[in-house]
């Protein structure tokens, strides 16, 4: 029963003569008949008045003075008039386009520019890249969950890492991989013993996620036709990611891991697969040497499901830190390492398919 559909009291609040008592109480009412100087009853207090809205849980106020009902005896009362239900809304992404797309555009530009250039120029690019997503990553354990990973050996370290790929392989890579991993234990042995274990743990962790991943793409580089590999391996992580967001946005329905991502879909899945396989049919066929649009097949599919594991892999771990995005270094796209989360686990599948499928070069 909602307060339109409750009867005037009889009591408190009504004068006491029988011409007035049918009239509804209330701060005005009709003065034909009644003495005006006759006083106002005071109305006594009862446990519900004055209490706060947030007491009601029918969400009306407590104050006695709210009474239903017309205010003047030949007043009749007017229905509420019916409120319009609000307009649908289109969907929308959840980030700035125009952001988006212009600091993409830049990147692509820059990485394509050093890509094809010098080849030194384009290792410097993915070093710094390294130590910027490292810095996001501890930066943001240190303020959610106080795990200190310590940066500076992580930072010199990583760099190193990607350097080391470029001039001397996996063997390079894994030897610094390893060195960087002591130079975090004995770097965190120079502070409080509280709490070293978790720190350590975090740091050999930082370590694998972003520069020993990257530096499989400076292991792309270094073969021959290296520039060429590694833009199919750019080329097709952005198309997996953008049939995924195109499809998932106009038919996404069915969630694909809504405790972790909820944002996306089984369809944006088959739309990375449909596009990824598309382009890197394409991709091998007409940039890799000796290679076939069959493989590309293969390495799109498999591009698409790395690069979406990697974007489920961030998202759990920004998902536990409480945190929507690791930075907010780039417009419209969060942090460095918002746009590294698919591109790191995609390399080692990409430099590892090619050498399977063309050799090392």
């Amino acid at each position: 029963m909602n307060d339109s559909s409750l009867g005037a009291p009889q009591g408190a609040g009504y004068w006491g003569t029988s011409e007035i008592a049918a009239a509804p109480a209330g701060p005005a009412h009709d003065v034909h008949g009644a003495q005006q100087t006759r006083p106002m009853p005071i109305v006594p207090d009862t446990p519900d008045a004055g209490r706060d809205d947030a007491d009601d849980h029918d969400g009306r106020d407590g104050d006695a003075t709210h009474i239903s009902g017309p205010l003047f005896r030949d007043e009749v009362p007017q229905a509420p008039s019916p409120v319009p239900p609000p307009a649908p809304q289109k969907k929308r992404a959840g980030r700035d386009l125009r952001a988006a797309i212009g600091v993409g555009v830049g990147l692509g530009a820059v990485v394509i520019a050093s890509l094809f250039v010098v080849k030194a120029v384009f290792v410097g690019v993915v070093a710094v890249a390294v130590v910027v997503g490292l810095w996001e990553l501890t930066s943001r354990l240190d303020e959610r969950k106080s795990i200190k990973a310590p940066l500076v050996p992580l930072a010199v370290g990583g760099a190193a890492m990607v350097v080391a790929g470029y001039v001397w392989g996996s063997d390079g890579a894994w030897i610094a991989m390893a060195l960087t991993s002591l130079a975090v234990l004995v770097w965190r042995m120079t502070a409080k013993p509280e709490g070293y274990l978790r720190d350590v743990t975090a740091g050999v962790f930082a370590a694998f996620y972003v520069p020993f991943l990257a530096t499989f793409v400076t292991l792309m580089l270094a073969a021959d036709d290296g520039p060429w590999r590694v833009l199919t391996f750019l080329l097709l992580t952005v198309i997996s990611d953008t049939g995924a967001y195109a499809v998932g946005w106009r038919f996404g329905k069915h969630k694909l891991a809504p405790r972790i991502s909820p944002g996306k879909t089984r369809e944006g899945l088959f739309g990375a697969i449909a596009f990824a396989m598309v382009g890197g049919a394409l991709c091998v066929q007409f940039l890799i040497d000796d290679g076939t649009w069959w493989q590309g097949l293969l390495l799109g599919l498999a591009v698409a499901a790395s690069a979406t594991l990697g974007d489920l892999g961030e998202s759990m771990i920004k998902r536990d830190l409480g945190i929507k995005d690791m930075g907010t270094l780039l417009p419209g796209h969060g942090g460095i390492m918002d746009r590294l989360d698919s591109l790191l686990p995609t390399a080692p599948v990409v430099w590892l398919l090619l050498v399977l499928f063309v050799g090392s070069g």
